[in-house]
C-alpha cells in the first residue's frame, strides 16, 4: 500500500496526469474522424481560430478559469471537453487504487483511454475507426506477452490474447448473424466486433465475455428507457461501441471480482 504521506500528492499526480492524456484524447476524437493531424495545428478555439495559451489549455482547470468561453470571442466551449478530462483522471485513480504500481496499471490507463477514445467516437459518428481497434488488437496482445513474460511464459500470455481476441470477433459475428435471420436486417455493426477483440486480446477470454454480457445489458436496458421516454424511436440505430467499452472497463477494474461473486452465487461450494 502506498504510505500516508505520500497519498495525496501521488493521488492527486496520478488524477493530473490522467486528465492530461484526457486532453489529448479529445484531439484524437475531435480530429481522427474529420482526418485531420492530431499534431498540427495546437489546440485552438473551435470558433474563431484562437490559438489556446498555456494558461488555457490546463486540463479542466483552464475550462473553468475561462467560465467555458473563449477569451478572445468568447463563444461557448462545450463542458464535454473538461468532462472528458476528468473522467480519464478518475479512470487512472481507479485503475492506480486497484493494482498500484504495476504492469496491470500502465497497462490499464492505454486500455481504458483507448475505450473512452472509442465510445465517443462511435457515439458522434456512428463509426468506430479500424486503425484505433486494430491498435487495440495489437496492443492488447503486447500487453499479454509482457504479462506472460514476467510470469511462466510470454507464448501462453499471447495465446491468452489471441484467443480472447477470436472469440470476441466469433461473438459478435454469431449475434449479427442470428439477429440479421430474426429482424431481416443488421443488428450490430462489423466495427463493434473489432471492438470486442481488442477487449478480448487486452482482458482475454473469461474478462471478454464479462465485458461482452454488461456492454448487452447496459446497451438494452439504457435503449430501452431513451425508447420509453421517447428519446429514441425504435427504428433509430444507436451506437453499440460505447456500452460495449463500458463494460470492457467494468471488467477491466471489477471484473474478477465480479466473476467470483457469479461463481459463488451460482456454482457454490459442494455442488460441482
Amino acid at each position: 500500500m502506498i504510505d500516508h504521506l505520500w497519498a495525496l500528492p501521488m493521488l492527486a499526480i496520478v488524477f493530473a496526469l490522467g486528465a492530461s492524456i484526457g486532453s489529448f484524447a479529445n484531439v484524437v476524437i475531435y480530429r481522427l474522424p474529420a482526418g485531420r493531424s492530431l499534431l498540427h495545428p495546437p489546440s485552438r478555439c473551435p470558433h474563431c481560430g484562437h490559438t489556446l495559451g498555456k494558461g488555457e489549455n490546463i486540463p479542466v482547470l483552464g475550462w473553468l478559469r475561462l467560465k467555458g468561453r473563449c477569451a478572445h470571442c468568447h463563444a461557448p466551449i462545450s463542458p464535454r471537453y473538461p468532462i472528458v478530462e476528468a473522467v480519464t483522471g478518475l479512470l487512472f485513480l481507479g485503475v492506480f487504487l486497484r493494482y498500484q504500481v504495476s504492469l496491470t496499471t500502465f497497462g490499464y490507463w492505454l486500455f481504458l483511454t483507448g475505450l473512452l477514445i472509442l465510445a465517443l467516437i462511435d457515439w458522434d459518428t456512428m463509426i468506430l475507426p479500424n486503425p484505433l481497434t486494430r491498435l487495440g488488437v495489437i496492443s492488447g496482445l503486447l500487453y499479454h506477452c509482457l504479462q506472460g513474460w514476467q510470469g511462466d511464459s510470454a507464448i501462453g500470455g499471447l495465446m491468452q490474447g489471441i484467443f480472447g481476441a477470436v472469440l470476441g470477433i466469433w461473438l459478435v459475428d454469431a449475434v449479427r448473424f442470428l439477429g440479421s435471420l430474426a429482424w431481416g436486417k443488421e443488428t450490430m455493426g462489423a466495427g463493434d466486433g473489432k471492438l470486442l477483440a481488442a477487449i478480448g486480446a487486452w482482458l482475454g477470454p473469461g474478462l471478454m465475455v464479462i465485458s461482452g454480457f454488461l456492454g448487452a445489458f447496459l446497451g438494452a436496458v439504457i435503449g430501452t428507457g431513451a425508447i420509453a421516454l421517447g428519446l429514441l424511436r425504435r427504428s433509430q440505430p444507436m451506437p453499440f461501441g460505447p456500452f460495449l467499452a463500458l463494460g470492457g472497463a467494468i471488467a477491466a477494474i471489477w471484473g474478477e471480482t465480479l466473476l467470483k461473486l457469479y461463481l459463488e452465487i451460482f456454482f457454490p461450494a459442494g455442488v460441482l
